[in-house]
């Protein structure tokens, strides 16, 4: 059963937030142990919470030390790599959203378009107070609709040419083999007819038989 998904939000009730930052602080933990265990890596963890004076941290203060010291000693440019803060964060969060509002306004707006698009065609005119940005929009989408219109014929086309030509070599193929078999078997009779058969069979009088007479 698939778990159920949960809203990105900040807890206002003070208990069930104490129980989800437990619960997630020991899952972290353990995700943890379990890359650094699986992938053979160095890793740590820092939490700072607001019911507690001092951080915890993982796996142990002596751990995190050798962990932050190997990452101290890259450059400030391997350092930054990766890095994101608090505020690129948001800035990506942001930016992701602007896109997909984007993308939604777009189809959206298709999908009036072509509404509009079925109602004139039934009506047989233009219905209702369209202003000039749908008009323009109507007019990009009846092109797009004739421009798809006319890519499926032109391949339908091709398709059915190329079928054609296949049935037509396929013809011409057996209409060959015909001609074959029937040169093959006037060749035959004409051998059979013109057929010395002294050579092949020694008969010695005019009736072909063999001694002059045949044996019972």
């Amino acid at each position: 059963m698939a778990r159920k998904k949960v809203k990105l939000a900040y807890i206002t009730h003070d208990s069930k937030r104490r129980g989800t930052f437990k619960k997630r602080k020991n899952g972290l933990f353990k995700k943890l142990n379990e890359i650094s265990t699986l992938c053979a890596i160095e890793a740590c963890a820092i939490i700072f919470s607001q019911n507690d004076h001092l951080p915890e941290v993982w796996p142990s203060p002596w751990g995190v030390q050798k962990v932050l010291s190997r990452f101290k000693s890259l450059s400030e440019m391997e350092q930054r790599k990766k890095m994101l803060n608090q505020e690129s964060f948001l800035k990506q969060r942001i930016e992701k959203g602007q896109e997909q509002l984007k993308k939604q306004r777009n189809e959206n707006r298709k999908k009036e378009m072509t509404n509009l698009m079925f109602q004139c065609v039934n009506a047989a005119h233009i219905i209702g107070n369209v202003g000039l940005n749908d008009l323009n929009d109507l007019s990009w989408m009846i092109d797009q609709n004739l421009k798809q219109i006319e890519r499926r014929t032109n391949e339908t086309q091709a398709e059915e040419v190329v079928e054609n030509r296949d049935e037509n070599v396929i013809g011409s193929e057996q209409g060959m083999e015909n001609n074959v078999d029937a040169m093959q078997s006037q060749q035959w009779s004409l051998d059979f007819t013109n057929n010395n058969f002294g050579d092949v069979l020694p008969f010695e009088n005019g009736n072909n038989v063999p001694n002059g007479r045949w044996s019972y």
